[in-house]
């Protein structure tokens, strides 16, 4: 018997950067073990091309991401949603998107690497130090017990990975 394969929707509001970060992370990272999807409540339109470089580095095959609707992933012939993690930074002022329906749900805050300005230098640092931490938070996450766990267990063990320091 195969072990279950569980589905991952990241939100945020524009869908250019640190989602698409974190699809790419629990998708490497998951081991065949997730299928991670990351949508936007407001996308932007186009992938940031800094997130792009952040996961082209670690070998993730970058010709599928784009951003996208979360309106996608509320079809009816959509895949189910296992969990739902919003990665907006609430400190920012950000409204993060609220998911219907019944997945385990959690918020990992970020500040958005896509707001800073300057030279090009400045932004791949940014950009660098947010994937680092989305990677620490996936990290943990990926190495749960999930098939050992109850729901509530996991709900808890996302939350405190969200308020985990980075």
């Amino acid at each position: 018997m195969s072990e279950k394969i569980f589905n991952i929707l990241v939100l945020c509001t524009g869908n250019s950067a640190r989602s698409i970060m974190a699809e790419a992370l629990f998708n490497s990272m998951g081991h065949g073990r997730f299928h991670a999807y990351s949508a936007g409540s407001h996308p932007n339109g186009a992938v940031n091309p800094f997130a792009v470089e952040r996961v082209a580095a670690i070998g993730y095959d970058t010709t599928a991401l784009r951003s996208k609707s979360w309106d996608e992933f509320a079809k009816e012939d959509a895949p189910k949603m296992d969990f739902v993690i919003t990665v907006c930074d609430n400190a920012a002022g950000e409204v993060c998107p609220m998911w219907p329906g019944q997945p385990i749900t959690a918020h990992w805050g970020f500040e958005d690497p896509a707001a800073v300005t300057g030279e090009d230098a400045i932004k791949r640092r940014a950009f660098d130090k947010i994937f680092h931490q989305i990677m620490n938070r996936v990290q943990l996450f990926v190495n749960l017990p999930l098939k050992t766990l109850d729901a509530q267990s996991i709900k808890r063990e996302m939350d405190n990975i969200g308020h985990s320091a980075l």
